[in-house]
């Protein structure tokens, strides 16, 4: 008869998670303002995609 295993095998290696980048808090788009004539004057804001991470939510410095 064969012995019995006693002892259980390591546990496998997981990735750590991706940290979050900061300056889009993950979503991959932040708020450009949009400027309109002579005086350049603000009149809102659009979406635009974060120049950090380059649309993807992670931080590249991790």
């Amino acid at each position: 008869m064969a012995t019995r295993r006693t002892t259980t095998k390591p546990p496998k290696n997981t990735p750590p998670e991706p940290v979050v980048c900061s300056p889009c808090d993950g979503s991959g788009m932040v708020a450009a303002t949009v400027r309109v004539g002579h005086k350049r004057r603000p009149v809102g804001q659009q979406d635009g995609i974060c120049l950090n991470c380059l649309g993807s939510g992670t931080d590249p410095n991790a």
